[in-house]
C-alpha cells in the first residue's frame, strides 16, 4: 500500500498524515472490559501542501471531525504518524507541543457552543495571546481590535458577550481567535453548517480572503459538496473510517472515480431544470464502525461490486497525476 496520498511536493508539503488510526474502546460488563472498538479513523494517509485548502468530504459519522482532532493532537492517535512541517506531532512533550500549537488552530462547527457565555469577546480573542505570552495589557487589546476589524467586526464590540451576537458573528469571533497567533494551518471543522446560507457564503468568502491575506492552510471539514466545490483546491472524499478518493476540485466533480464519490456527487442539486442527472440511490445503511465489512468496506452498498470487493481490501493507489483512489474496477 503506498503510504502517502499526495504526489511527492517535497518542501511545499506542510503536513503529512501517515496510515492514521483513532480506535475507540467500548466497554462492557461488571467489570467494564474492553469488548470492541469503534474504528473512527482506520488508516489514513495524506498530505496538506502550502497554501492549499484540502476539502475533507463525506457522510455524518465517517470520521472527518476525528481525523481533524487527532491531527492537532486534541485526542491522541491509535497509531501513524502526523508530520508538521517534518516534525511528528504524536512524539512531542508537552512543552513542544504548547509551542506547536500556535502553529495550528481550529474552528469549530457549534459557534453557539465554542464560546464562553462568561467571557466577553476582548477576552475570548485575547486569551491565546496571555497564554502563549504574547501579549497583555494595552498591546493585547490593540491586537484583539485589529483581528475584529479583519473579520469584519467593529471595535466597539470587544466588550460585549457572545449571547448578543448572531450565529454568523459568532462564528467570526471563533476566526478571530484562531488568528490570533498568526497559525500556518486551520482545520475548520464544518465552519457554516449550523448557518443560515445566507451567512454561509459571507464566511467562505471571509476564510478565502484570511487565506490570501494570511497566507493560511486549511483542512476544510464539511459534508456540503457545493460548500468544498467552492473553497477547495483539492478534495479527500471519506467513508466509514478511511479516505476512499482524492484529487484536485476540477477533476473530482468532472471525473470521478470512486462509486462513493459518484453516489455523493448524483445527489448535488443542478441549477438548471433542463439538465436531468441520474440519481445513484445507495442501498442499505452505512456498516457500524465497530465491524466494518471486510475487503472493500464499501462493497455492501456498491452497486458494481463483485466477489473480490468482499474478499480484498483494494490498495490506496495513485492511477493518473495526483488522482488517488481505491477501487478494485476501476
Amino acid at each position: 500500500m503506498t503510504s502517502s496520498g499526495s504526489t511527492s511536493s517535497g518542501g511545499n508539503v506542510l503536513v503529512e498524515v501517515k496510515d492514521l488510526k483513532k480506535h475507540f474502546p467500548i466497554t462492557g460488563g461488571v467489570f467494564s472490559r474492553v469488548v470492541g472498538h469503534v474504528k473512527a479513523v482506520d488508516g489514513v494517509s495524506f498530505q496538506i501542501r502550502k497554501g492549499e485548502t484540502l476539502g475533507l468530504v463525506g457522510e455524518s459519522g465517517c470520521g472527518k471531525t476525528t481525523l481533524g482532532r487527532v491531527v492537532l493532537r486534541l485526542a491522541e492517535p491509535t497509531s501513524g504518524e502526523a508530520l508538521f512541517e517534518g516534525k511528528d506531532v504524536f512524539s512531542l512533550g508537552k512543552e513542544e507541543m504548547r509551542k506547536l500549537r500556535r502553529e495550528m488552530q481550529i474552528i469549530f462547527q457549534d459557534p453557539y457552543a465554542s464560546l464562553n457565555p462568561r467571557m466577553t469577546v476582548g477576552d475570548i480573542i485575547g486569551e491565546p495571546l496571555e497564554i502563549h505570552g504574547v501579549a497583555t495589557g494595552a498591546q493585547k487589546e490593540a491586537r484583539v481590535r485589529d483581528l475584529l476589524d479583519v473579520v469584519g467586526l467593529a471595535s466597539y464590540h470587544i466588550r460585549r458577550y457572545p449571547h448578543e451576537f448572531s450565529g454568523g458573528q459568532r462564528q467570526r469571533i471563533g476566526i478571530a481567535r484562531a488568528l490570533a497567533l498568526n497559525p500556518k494551518l486551520i482545520i475548520c471543522d464544518e465552519p457554516v453548517s449550523a448557518l443560515d446560507v445566507s451567512i454561509q457564503s459571507q464566511i467562505l468568502n471571509l476564510l478565502e480572503d484570511l487565506q490570501g491575506q494570511f497566507g493560511l492552510t486549511y483542512l476544510f471539514i464539511a459534508h456540503n459538496l457545493s460548500v468544498i466545490k467552492h473553497i477547495s483546491d483539492r478534495v479527500a472524499v471519506m467513508y466509514l473510517g478511511k479516505i476512499v478518493e482524492m484529487t484536485n476540485e476540477a477533476e473530482l466533480f468532472r471525473n470521478p472515480k470512486h462509486p462513493y464519490t459518484e453516489a455523493l456527487l448524483s445527489a448535488v442539486p443542478v441549477p438548471n431544470p433542463e439538465i436531468k442527472r441520474q440519481r445513484i440511490v445507495l442501498e442499505g445503511d452505512v456498516p457500524s464502525p465497530v465491524n466494518p465489512p471486510s475487503g472493500c468496506r464499501f462493497h455492501t452498498r456498491c452497486r458494481i461490486a463483485q466477489e473480490i470487493c468482499k474478499q480484498k481490501e483494494p490498495p490506496w493507489e495513485e492511477k493518473s497525476p495526483d488522482h488517488w483512489y481505491t477501487c478494485h474496477l476501476r
